[in-house]
């Protein structure tokens, strides 16, 4: 049998030390999930699109790097980047919501089953408008609109050699192959 959690559960387990921000966990659909550690190739693609994306957005959005975003009372994951509205308090009065997003991307290396399958479907039931998917073996960007209950209406797989620009920016337009490297 498992035991579910809510937010305000997660948040009483950290603040009773049951969880510490050395735990590499988030919340989803109630569960407590172990995350993997971050490895060189991911981290270095969060980190690519952060500067190919910074400079460009300096005053447009905000980029959120392994921040939370509370999709719903019990669900608060921890996506790779996500570019957010611009708030005057930078989100210190309470972490960001399914409407404050403008993209959201995940870097798969181990976890390409899990963002595909659990996260893409909770970002889809809580309405994240676009999300990103950088998926290291098959060396491409897929991209997901259109949410609804039942997942994402428009999927769009993008390789080596092509484009892509976020439908809140399309302005700003990233070469794959600058983006997906070995």
């Amino acid at each position: 049998m498992r035991r579910r959690f809510t937010v305000k559960e997660y948040y009483a387990m950290a603040e009773a030390g049951i969880l510490t921000e050395n735990d590499r966990v988030e919340l989803l659909n109630g569960e407590i999930i172990a995350m993997p550690p971050i490895g060189s190739w991911h981290a270095g693609h969060v980190n690519r699109f952060i500067r190919l994306l910074g400079v460009p957005l300096l005053q447009r959005a905000m980029i959120s790097i392994q921040g939370p975003v509370r999709l719903s009372d019990d669900s608060e994951p921890e996506p790779d980047a996500m570019l957010l509205k611009p708030r005057e308090d930078d989100y210190t009065g309470g972490h960001p919501g399914p409407e404050d997003v403008l993209l959201l991307i995940e870097v798969a290396d181990t976890t390409v089953d899990y963002d595909r399958g659990a996260k893409l479907t909770a970002y889809a039931r809580a309405g994240i408008r676009e999300v990103w998917i950088v998926v290291r073996k098959e060396r491409r960007i897929e991209s997901y609109t259109e949410p609804s209950e039942g997942g994402y209406a428009n999927v769009r797989r993008v390789v080596r050699g092509q484009r892509i620009a976020p439908k809140a920016f399309p302005d700003i337009v990233l070469e794959v192959d600058k983006v997906i490297t070995e």
